[in-house]
């Protein structure tokens, strides 16, 4: 009887510590747990691309005939399996995959080329035109020293100003003899040029005393008039051509005085750049050299300068 109960108490003893042998299984699965946490936490980025590549090449060489391992786009379709991850992995794996650019990255390349280009077609007319006002200024150079004939330029224009007393008579609209060597000279610079030409005539505010005029207007409308007739017959095309009558009324002078009316008795050649001619260029050409976007046209295609 004694030995009976004896053995009863041993296998109560050894029941009761049972306990521990689970509570250590429970620490080292436990321990192994944050130590998978802790190395996913820190991954290895040559390994992770390496691992990544591997993937890759697998199923595209199983699931994708033809696919190139080396080809980026091939992995694309196995890009989603690492998207749930941090957001430190998906951008390491971003880097790894390249894309083609973006529809709006391709735009904007192109934009900036029109743009470099517009900006090249715009300085090559400025530049045409100052080569043109240098090359007016040096045939009438003569005349310029007497204060007879005067070049100013601008981007869009080249003004070329000569007083009427060395184009005309007094009171007339018809050419002297010594006026043709100078419009020959202006029409040797200008004829390679396809730019308009506007002929603008100018005169004092005194009364016209003449029964073949009406007032002013008539007689400078008639010598812009004759001297774009003289261009055509040294050989520039018509269509360059047009002639403009101001009358009295853009005086760049006094009027009060005779050196005043003398100033503003004048014919002005405008060289016109292509984008403020109205004949001289489409609106697409025109907007390129303004650099400007097409506008829809206005009657004729003309489009009015800012």
């Amino acid at each position: 009887m004694a030995r009976l109960k004896r053995k009863k108490t041993d296998q109560t003893e050894a029941h009761q510590d049972r306990w521990m042998v689970s509570y250590a299984d429970f620490i080292t699965l436990l321990f192994a747990f944050f130590v998978v946490m802790y190395s996913i936490s820190s991954v290895n980025n040559a390994k992770y691309r390496s691992l990544t590549h591997s993937i890759g090449s697998a199923f595209s060489k199983t699931n994708q005939p033809g696919g190139s391992v080396d080809d980026p786009l091939s992995l694309r379709p196995y890009t989603t399996v690492f998207q749930n991850l941090e957001p430190s992995k998906s951008e390491t794996l971003s880097s790894i995959i390249p894309t083609p650019p973006s529809q709006t990255e391709l735009t904007s390349k192109e934009e900036d080329a029109k743009k470099r280009k517009l900006s090249d077609e715009i300085l090559q007319e400025r530049e045409r035109l100052a080569e043109v006002s240098e090359q007016l200024h040096n045939a009438l150079e003569p005349f310029v020293d007497i204060n007879m004939v005067s070049v100013t330029s601008s981007d869009y224009w080249i003004s070329l100003e000569m007083n009427s007393e060395m184009l005309f008579m007094s009171g007339a609209a018809e050419l002297s003899k010594k006026s043709i060597p100078v419009l020959q000279k202006i029409a040797q610079v200008i004829a390679p040029m396809d730019n308009a030409i506007n002929v603008e005539g100018h005169t004092d505010d005194v009364p016209i005393a003449n029964a073949k005029f009406r007032s002013n207007w008539d007689l400078s409308a008639a010598r812009a008039s004759t001297v774009v007739q003289a261009f055509v017959d040294i050989g520039i095309d018509p269509v360059r051509l047009s002639a403009i009558g101001y009358g009295e009324y853009h005086p760049i002078s006094s009027n009060e005085n005779e050196e005043g009316r003398f100033k503003n008795r004048r014919v002005i050649l405008v060289l016109m750049s292509r984008a403020f001619s109205r004949y001289g260029a489409n609106d697409v050409e025109r907007a390129k050299l303004l650099n400007l976007a097409p506008t829809p046209p206005l009657n004729d295609g003309f489009i009015a300068p800012p």
